[in-house]
Order: structure tokens, then sequence, then C-alpha cells
């Protein structure tokens, strides 16, 4: 990996007339050193074109699938049970959403992106689902699994037709032409609030479980982070696997504890935290299926429905977005062209599209905790996430052998989460290296973004009830749903709001401070050498491509 130098200090002003100059201080040289801007970080072991050995891949591609199951198995008991689904729905739903993960990850790493990024479940979409299960909650079907066919073949229509909605701003050069006027100045609370948005999946699902939950966190912290230094020898199978260590002695303690009653007078939500038994996935779900096009029968066209998915896609958009910056960085790679996000955001469409049509339960976003996972283990080589398909398409299918993993419970995952994503917040702030750190302008237009973002989201989020209906309730409710969940979603508002306060606050005389001279280069197809070192398509496919889809 080569740096290139795109950073030149101002001349000191020259002095008024009549008064004497300012002598300036060198702290640099008083105080310490420094250390310049990095456009590629130095410290990974393997970046996104280098390889471990394939004994290592494996292993690692397995702890990317460990990694995005939590957030599968989430989705599926937030949003299966109010449908009217039955364990057994459950479990099929959980095989459809690793099946189509793992499809649309591999799609992604060859001719999306061509990042490590895992693609898996978009929670952007959970508000027009709850909307979609409202409208069908009024005792109009005989029985309850009637009523999540009925409620799953909408929810398929919605995300067919939505699903265009990403593949025309994507493949239109719409989304490239807004990536074209980013600078690092709005790239930092981007990717930052990315991870932040988040904070639910940390501490607060912690601790439904804690007695579980901390000492995972605990472990993977002393392990991954203390014990190597301690233990030279081991110390490089400490920082590359101390999730998969730690991770199976807390689940056998979580078993320690089921087994022995531990939970035997507690509350119901206490018991499904908690227990190691009480996903019933083991028992009810197929040992061999294997998801098939419109599996839950035709789908159903409701305008309603999908315009309320509209806001959905937008928002899985601006999620993905932000996630490929941060997994650029923790690659090893230069940030990602316009061109390449735009083609990514319109796969991304294509991937909600097959959603659609096997039937998943929502459309797909880069997750954050398998970028998070590439700083973790300081691994962003493509090949092991492009490996980590074979797992989630094998367990998927193998429903039996994918149940026995996605039993574990969700505050061991939360543990994990903590970690991953408090990571991805830390990268990006360190995109603010490339621009003048000590302008008051900068400072504005990163801290009222980062925390109104935060702030109206929340607001938003604690202000949706349970069946999902949100703070926006006028006449029409597809407006409800594309107004709350875009304003729901903290990465979306981040990118509106620093876009429009980094753009229009003295933008022309600001250009230097904001970083435009490092970042412009990499924002065109022929700006940096290593564009297409990156990002080129592999096999030769940019000659059979049309160059507006590349």
């Amino acid at each position: 990996m080569v740096e290139t130098g795109h950073h030149h200090q101002h001349p000191p002003a020259p002095a008024a007339a009549g008064h004497p100059p300012v002598p300036s201080m060198a702290m640099a040289v008083s105080r310490g050193p420094t250390w310049p801007p990095a456009e590629q970080l130095h410290h990974l072991q393997y970046c996104i074109h280098s390889n471990p050995s394939w004994h290592e891949t494996v292993v690692l591609a397995f702890q990317h699938y460990i990694v995005m199951l939590g957030t599968t198995v989430l989705i599926a008991n937030t949003l299966v049970p109010p449908m009217g689904g039955d364990a057994g729905d459950k479990a099929r739903v959980i095989q459809t959403i690793l099946f189509m993960s793992g499809i649309n990850t591999l799609l992604q790493t060859l001719i999306g992106t061509r990042l490590p990024t895992v693609m898996g479940v978009s929670f952007a979409y959970v508000l027009p689902v709850l909307s979609i299960i409202r409208d069908y909650n009024d005792g109009q079907f005989d029985s309850e699994k009637q009523r999540f066919r009925h409620t799953m073949r909408t929810v398929q229509g919605s995300l067919i037709i939505s699903s265009f909605v990403n593949i025309i701003i994507g493949y239109g050069q719409a989304w490239g032409n807004l990536i074209r006027i980013f600078t690092p100045i709005i790239v930092v609370p981007v990717v930052s609030v990315v991870s932040l948005g988040l904070f639910l999946r940390g501490f607060p699902l912690l601790a439904n479980c804690v007695e579980i939950g901390l000492p995972m966190l605990i472990l993977l912290i002393i392990s991954q982070q203390y014990l190597k230094h301690a233990f030279s020898r081991i110390s490089m199978i400490l920082e590359r696997y101390a999730l998969l260590v730690c991770l199976a002695i807390i689940w056998a303690f979580a078993a320690i504890l089921t087994v022995s009653g531990a939970y035997n007078n507690v509350s119901t939500a206490t018991k499904q935290s908690c227990r190691t038994d009480r996903a019933f996935l083991m028992s009810s779900a197929p040992w061999i299926r294997i998801p098939y096009p419109f599996q839950w029968g035709t789908p159903i066209f409701k305008a309603s429905h999908v315009f309320g998915m509209f806001g959905a896609a937008i928002v899985a958009s601006a999620e993905s977005t932000g996630v490929f910056f941060a997994a650029s960085r923790l690659a090893g790679a230069t940030a990602p062209p316009a061109h390449v996000v735009s083609r990514s955001i319109g796969l991304q469409g294509i991937g909600v599209l097959l959603e659609g049509i096997f039937g998943s339960i929502s459309g797909n976003t880069a997750s954050v905790e398998n970028v998070g996972l590439l700083g973790l283990t300081r691994i962003g080589s493509r090949r092991v996430v492009q490996i980590s398909t074979g797992f989630m398409i094998f367990f998927s299918i193998f429903g039996k052998f994918g149940a026995f993993f996605a039993s574990i419970p969700l505050p061991i995952f939360a543990g994990i989460y903590c970690i991953l994503l408090g990571i991805v917040v830390a990268v990006g702030i360190s995109f603010i290296q490339f621009t003048d750190t000590n302008s008051m302008r900068n400072m504005y237009v990163i801290g009222v973004s980062l925390f109104l973002s935060l702030s109206i989201a929340q607001y938003f989020l604690a202000n949706t009830s349970r069946a999902g209906y949100g703070p926006v309730r006028t006449a029409g409710g597809w407006f409800n749903d594309i107004l709350n969940t875009i304003f729901a979603s903290a990465p979306l508002v981040a990118t509106i709001l620093a876009t429009i306060l980094d753009n229009t606050l003295e933008a022309r005389h600001a250009s230097e401070a904001r970083g435009i001279s490092w970042w412009k280069p990499f924002q065109h197809r022929n700006g940096d050498t290593r564009n297409d070192e990156f990002y080129s398509m592999p096999l030769r496919i940019n000659e059979l491509i049309p160059t507006r889809f590349l």
C-alpha cells in the first residue's frame, strides 16, 4: 500500500503594517511527534486483496457468519410473532434471510463495491412492515397461519416494487452525484452515526440478561486486547479468534445456567433472553430446505404499502453508504469513488428485488457489525467475506445446523456488538484527519450534524408505538410511513444535515479546510491510480457492461 500526498500547509499570513510579525512556535518540535494523515491504514495484517492461508480464511469466514447471525435472529424475533407466525415460520424466515444474505454479499464483493462487506438485513424496513401487520390485524383471517402468509405475500410485493428506487438512483447515477459533493466533513458524521444509531443493539440489549451479556463483553476485551500481550506465543490467535473462543465459553455458561434451573422462576421476558432452549428453532427447523421463489404464495401489491417502503429503500442506501466508507478504511483501500458507491446501491436494489421474489422479511443493507469485525481482527481480506457466504448458504439449506447457532441468546451478541460498533464509530472520526481540525466552521458542521441526527432519530424512535405508529400521523398512512422511516434513521438525517451545512456555509472559501484537495481525486473514475486497483471489476467484466452502470 502506498500513500500519496495531497496535503499542504498554508504559508503564514503576512504581518500587518506597523506591527512586528508574530513568532510561530513549532509545537510539533517542542512538544513531541505528530502523525501525518494516512490515506490507507497501515496496521492491518491483511488488506483487501491479500489473503490469509486457507485454513485461517475458513475460520475467519465462519466468524463473519456468526456476527451477522445476531441481527438476522433479532429482526425475525421482532417481526414474525406479530405477523402470526410460529417457531417454524421463524426458522424458515431466518433460513431465507441467510440464503439471500449469502447471494447478495457474493454479488457485492464481485460486481458491487468489491469491498469486504456483508449484506445483511436492514431495520429500516421494520416500520413499513409493522404498518402492513397493522392493516391485517383486524380478525379478517380464519387462522394465524393464514394471516402470516398473507402478510408475507404483501411484504414480498412491497419489496419487489420498492427495489426499483435503489436500482434507479444507483444505476441512474443520482446517488453518485450526491456522493460527488461529499467531503470528509460530511463523511465523519455519516459513518459515525451509522454505528452510533445502533446503540440499542449494544448495552440495552445486553442488559436483558446481564449475567451472560456482561461476561461476554468483559471476556472479549480482556482476551483480545490484554492477554495477547501477556502470552506472546498465542497473541495472533487471540487477536483473530478470541471472539469465537469467548462466545463458546459464554454460550456454554448460559447452557449450564439453563439446565441447572437458574431461570425456572423468572419472568417470561428473562427466559426468552437468557435461556438457550427458548428459541424452539432446533425442533421446528427442517433438516433440509432450499428457499425458492414465491415460497409464501403470489405477491400482493398494495399502493399504500409500496409507497411506505420507498422511504426504507432510501434509508438503506444511506446506511450502506456510511458502511462502505468505513469498510474502505478497514480493508486498507482508499475511499470508494462516487461511481462505485452508486453502482453498489443499484446492485443493492437488485438484491432487494431478489429478496422480494424469494420471500424475505426485509430488504438488505451493508452490515455495520461485520465491518467492525474487520477492525477487530485487523483482517480486511475480500476473500474471507466471500468464503463466509458459503456458510450463510450452507446453514440456510441445512436448517437444523443453522438453527443450532441461531439459538445463541441475543445478549451474547450484544456484548460482541458493543465492541464492533464502537470500532466503526472511531473509523468515522478518523476521516477528520484530512481536514482542518481547528476550523470552527468544521466543528460546527460536524457537531451539529452528529448531535441533531441522533437527537431527531431518537425522538422518532421513542415516540413510535409497538404497532408502528410514529410521531407523524396524518390521514395518509403511506405518507406517515415514509417520513417516520426517514427521520427515525440517524444516518440519513446526518447525510441530509451535513450535506446542506457543508455545502452552504462558506463552502468556496473553505475548500482546503474541508479536505477537498485530498478528497477530489478519489471521487472520479480516473482521479487516482489506486481506484482501479481496489474497485475494478474482475475477469474483465467492465468490458461487457456499459460504463454508466460501472
